[in-house]
């Protein structure tokens, strides 16, 4: 709350405290004692004009109970403030209300109830930080549904989750909730009767003006180490755009790992109090020192005070330990992808169907005299190939940015692949930190490969070929497990992801279909999924076989 310049200088001659500005205005009468305590307070500041002489600090809660403790007289906003402060410390996580939501289509977990209840506490603004797979975006999304009224709401995330926030508001909100996908750097004018907004970081500088025009009151980001660099200008438009809304929720799965400093920024932007100075916060819990050239915060300490201030506070934290009964076994998700070449794998998907239908010319020279002039399965099989490469180029650069958050988010990660040339570059892009088993790696090598991957903690990514690592192997270090390539076959997809979900693996497994959007890959899945349902229900594992597979998938491109 602003105060006049008057107000201040009528202070009375004794210790007063007071809300000026956005910080906290100190004035006492001269004593070296007293002084000496100001001093200590963080962020402190000396004014002095020759007419009115005081100090300012940032609002924090110690420095509040450090001036009453001092015997400061503090004013009515002050107290007000510091009654905010309190209320939000020590919230017990573990008997939070479950919070019902009225048309939401997705059925919520406890945990994920009591996630609505922690944000409400918190006035709206809440840094949600649960493990990777416990379902951060359906809390936020749940949280949107319980308050209607609370619009226009932006969804800031990395490019490789867009279309993922598209997908489950469609499939979690009611239909009357308008959305549009920011894409581009020429922005648009957002209609007024749009309610939510999702764009991605590389872009929302470009659409900063067109947002604020929008004037939306919700700021929902997803992947909130995003913005950990203070010079990035996805961080300096983080900032201007949260600094517009009443309600922000930043989500990360590792909020405190190796480098505090990287969260600085998403808790600040949630609660300037809480720390609010980033050189005493890097001093404090990023083992900040001089190292010659300047302050180095990249390192960590004090870390279980930190995480028990942050708990007691703005974030909500919970691991698959903490909610293991209320998961099931498997976690399966679907992450769309959008391809980079859509005009490419669209020409090619014109041949296909051009061939399939007898469009083109066949050379009937290897054909059997029987089928002259008709394609057989293995050429047609071999026009298919074309056209899934398409797609695997599409949209790699999508995938490798989603794994990438990935390793940063939970650690290790094993991801299914079939063909040689997408094996070999993801361990070639993800270097010392990838290890790969395919069909190059001869038997004897391999289980000295697992012990390495389920052994080493610098080993992040475990790349497999789906059929050679797809069976004998134990991969239980990692409870993610990212398929990329779909097999032809149920039972060889489920084999595959049972190396994760084995005898001593602790956590539920969280099985991600990172597969492109209407494309091939859809039409493989759908079939594979069918043909899982008969196979459960009937053998129980018996493998449908690939030809009937292919056969189905032909007869989708006739015309």
């Amino acid at each position: 709350m602003m105060k006049t310049f008057k107000t201040l200088r009528e202070a009375k001659r004794g210790k007063e405290a007071k809300v000026w500005h956005d910080g906290i205005a100190i004035y006492f009468p001269f004593d070296r004692d007293t002084l000496a305590k100001v001093k200590t307070l963080i962020g402190r500041k000396y004014h002095g004009d020759g007419k009115v002489k005081y100090w300012t600090c940032p609002i924090s809660l110690d420095s509040i109970e450090n001036l009453i403790k001092w015997g400061f007289k503090i004013d009515d906003e002050l107290q007000k403030t510091l009654d905010r402060l309190l209320k939000k410390i020590d919230i017990d996580v573990t008997n939070l209300a479950d919070t019902e939501v009225k048309g939401f289509k997705k059925k919520l977990r406890p945990f994920q109830k009591k996630a609505l209840t922690f944000i409400d506490l918190n006035g709206g603004r809440a840094l949600i930080a649960d493990d990777m797979g416990l379902g951060k975006t359906i809390e936020a999304l749940a949280w949107l549904q319980l308050h209607p009224k609370r619009r226009p709401a932006v969804v800031v995330c990395p490019a490789s989750v867009k279309m993922n926030w598209v997908q489950e508001i469609e499939q979690c909100m009611t239909s009357r909730f308008t959305f549009e996908i920011a894409k581009g750097k020429t922005p648009w004018r957002i209609s007024s009767n749009t309610e939510i907004v999702m764009i991605n970081y590389d872009i929302l500088d470009a659409w900063l003006k067109a947002l604020f025009a929008w004037k939306p009151v919700v700021v929902i980001a997803d992947e909130a180490h995003k913005f950990k660099n203070n010079k990035a200008a996805r961080t300096v438009s983080m900032k201007s755009l949260v600094k517009k809304v009443k309600y922000f929720i930043p989500m990360t799965g590792t909020p405190i790992q190796n480098r505090p400093m990287e969260i600085y920024n998403a808790v600040n932007m949630v609660d300037r109090t809480l720390f609010p100075s980033r050189f005493e916060f890097g001093k404090r819990y990023c083992a900040g020192h001089h190292d010659g050239y300047g302050w180095n915060f990249k390192g960590a300490s004090n870390i279980e005070e930190l995480h028990k201030k942050l708990t007691s506070t703005i974030m909500l934290r919970r691991t698959k330990e903490e909610v293991l009964p209320e998961l099931p076994p498997k976690v399966r998700s679907f992450v769309p992808i959008e391809l980079n070449n859509r005009k490419e794998y669209s020409a090619v998907e014109r041949d296909l169907v051009k061939f399939i239908n007898g469009e083109v010319e066949v050379d009937i020279d290897n054909l059997d005299s029987t089928l002259k002039g008709k394609p057989t399965q293995v050429e047609i099989l071999a026009k298919i190939e074309y056209l899934k490469q398409a797609t695997i180029k599409g949209k790699m650069d999508s995938v490798i940015e989603w794994i990438r958050d990935a390793i940063e988010t939970n650690g290790k990660l094993v991801v299914f692949a079939i063909h040689k040339i997408v094996i070999d570059r993801l361990t070639k892009e993800f270097g010392d930190a990838a290890i790969k088993i395919d069909g190059s790696v001869p038997p004897s090598k391999r289980q000295e490969i697992v012990n390495k991957f389920q052994n080493d903690p610098k080993l992040k990514l475990f790349v497999g070929n789906i059929v050679a690592a797809g069976e004998g192997i134990t991969l239980t270090a990692a409870c993610n497990v990212a398929v990329i390539e779909l097999p032809w076959t149920p039972g060889a997809l489920e084999q595959a992801i049972d190396r994760l979900h084995r005898i001593g693996q602790m956590f539920c497994v969280n099985v991600w279909f990172l597969l492109a959007m209407k494309t091939i890959e859809m039409d493989i899945a759908q079939l594979l999924d069918g043909k899982k349902k008969v196979v459960s229900a009937v053998t129980d594992g018996v493998v449908v076989s690939e030809e009937s597979l292919i056969a189905e998938l032909i007869n989708k491109f006739k015309q």
